[in-house]
């Protein structure tokens, strides 16, 4: 067969105003290789496994790639032709898979690399991990008649071969990783005992059964990691896509709680590309590409959709805009932003676009109430709140409304009219209820009149004018009768009068 590669696109979308978003559909190459390795009744399954593993290490790019694919599939395949020649190869399926560990390490495994996950890389360099050791030990024990089967904990893969009797772990990463737990005799090149070899077992508390395809796909989901580690988030779309085109039927995302435990450890498909989605919108979002991150949820929505997630990350998309857009006090351009979302609005829920409209409508009156200067507009922006009094939380409602009153009192103070001042505070607690705020300015404007009227009896008791002195106390004591301070200023003047 021909041994095509996928190629991780982009595609165009002039229609939303957009250039390059990662492509949504899977490579043909994904439904050939699903149709290869979904069935092993071929006698060479092990090529269609080998070719289905070079295809997800993504020997995909640059010159020559397809002459490269062709050669390493060549040397995979005179790798079985020496194994299946080997004299010594056990008959018995034990030994025969120990045999298999044996020749893997001696012949291709060189270092440990916990992300060398590609099998492609171990005929380059020799490193491997985990995954790609434990596929290409799959490789060679089909081509051996193995029965094997993957295994997947939290953090770990490796393989466990039916010998017939009690299935046997593989530690594929160790050379002496047959069967973990066991004493094995070492020997020396002419057959004699020297010394033991013991790879301790691991305790796995959890560990689930995979098969071969999904072992391949292992090889996927590293490469996935990899690469959102690195925030190339756009590449690992395609890779996921491809990854659920491989294990059509294979992993059921419908399966329930039942097999919570294998989705703890094996990615449903399903799940897996919509994580892969968000991951990217999110991104976006993050490097403050909030319009690309809408444009992307249209786009993915449509062809992957789930109405509940992708209205949750519409809104926190749109909410991040706003909120960025009124932090830089530019509300008239959030107002814009919110009243021309276009089709984007009809994926958000009623309550949803509510509460994104109170984010913009909380910053027009905020920007209404900061910007009190002249007359009229401290009025203007009690109406606003007013107006929006309702949807407002009820600590933010009583705090904005407090503070347009004190802006306007600030601005009449400004003008040392403490009377009109001392008018207008009365009135908004009589209106709008008191508050410990507005006391406080009160008292403040009616300190400042006291100190106005004391300072100008002063200025008359200065001059010796003790009667005019006494005529404005008097008056001053009937705009505030008992005040304390103005009646000293009496009895000072009335002494004064009696010498």
């Amino acid at each position: 067969m021909n041994y095509l590669f996928f190629f991780t696109g982009l595609v165009f979308l002039p229609s939303l105003g957009f250039s390059q978003f990662p492509s949504l559909e899977a490579s043909p190459n994904a439904y050939e290789y699903h149709r290869l390795v979904s069935s092993q009744n071929s006698r060479d399954y092990w090529r269609d496994i080998a070719a289905a593993a070079l295809w997800a290490s993504s020997l995909n790019t640059g010159p020559g790639a397809e002459e490269k694919a062709a050669a390493l599939v060549d040397r995979i395949t005179a790798a079985v032709e020496e194994l299946t020649a080997m004299p010594d190869l056990p008959s018995q399926s034990r030994g025969r898979a120990e045999y298999v560990l044996t020749f893997l390490h001696r012949r291709f495994l060189k270092s440990y690399s916990e992300y060398q996950t590609r099998v492609d890389e171990i005929f380059v360099s020799g490193r491997y991990n985990c995954v790609s050791s434990a596929v290409l030990y799959m490789v060679l024990g089909f081509s051996v008649d193995l029965d094997i089967s993957g295994v997947v904990t939290k953090d770990h893969a490796f393989v466990t071969v039916n010998t017939g009797s009690a299935p046997v772990d593989v530690e594929t990463t160790n050379p002496y990783g047959f069967d973990p737990g066991n004493r094995r005799e070492f020997h020396d090149n002419f057959g004699k005992t020297t010394g033991f070899v013991y790879v301790p077992a691991r305790n796995y508390r959890d560990r689930v059964a995979i098969n071969a395809p999904e072992m391949v796909s292992l090889i996927l989901s590293n490469r996935i990691s990899i690469l959102e580690r690195g925030n190339h988030y756009a590449e690992a779309v395609p890779l996921a896509i491809n990854r659920a085109v491989l294990l059509r039927g294979t992993a059921d995302s419908s399966a329930g709680e039942a097999d919570q435990s294998r989705a703890d450890f094996f990615e449903d498909p399903h799940r897996d590309i919509m994580n892969r989605l968000f991951n990217f919108g999110s991104h976006l979002v993050k490097t403050g590409k909030e319009d690309e991150a809408l444009a992307w949820a249209l786009y993915a929505g449509s062809r992957f959709p789930s109405r509940e997630q992708w209205q949750e990350f519409i809104y926190a998309a749109i909410n991040n805009k706003l909120v960025k857009l009124i932090r830089s006090r530019k509300i008239t351009d959030a107002r814009t932003a919110l009243n021309t979302l276009g089709a984007v609005k009809e994926k958000l829920s009623p309550g949803q676009y509510q509460a994104l409209e109170l984010i913009v409508l909380e910053a027009e009156g905020a920007e209404m109430i900061n910007g009190i200067k002249n007359p009229g507009e401290a009025e203007a922006a009690l109406a606003f709140l007013a107006r929006i009094w309702e949807r407002l939380p009820e600590l933010r409602r009583e705090e904005m409304r407090t503070t347009a009153v004190l802006k306007e009192a600030e601005r009449i103070g400004r003008s040392g009219d403490w009377i009109r001042g001392m008018e207008w505070l009365r009135n908004a607690i009589e209106k709008y209820g008191s508050n410990t705020r507005l006391e406080s300015a009160h008292r403040t404007f009616r300190q400042n009149r006291v100190g106005e009227l004391h300072n100008q009896f002063a200025s008359l008791f200065n001059k010796r004018d003790y009667g005019g002195a006494r005529e404005f106390i008097q008056k001053a004591l009937a705009e505030f009768p008992g005040e304390n301070r103005l009646m000293q200023d009496l009895t000072l003047v009335e002494r004064a009068l009696a010498q």
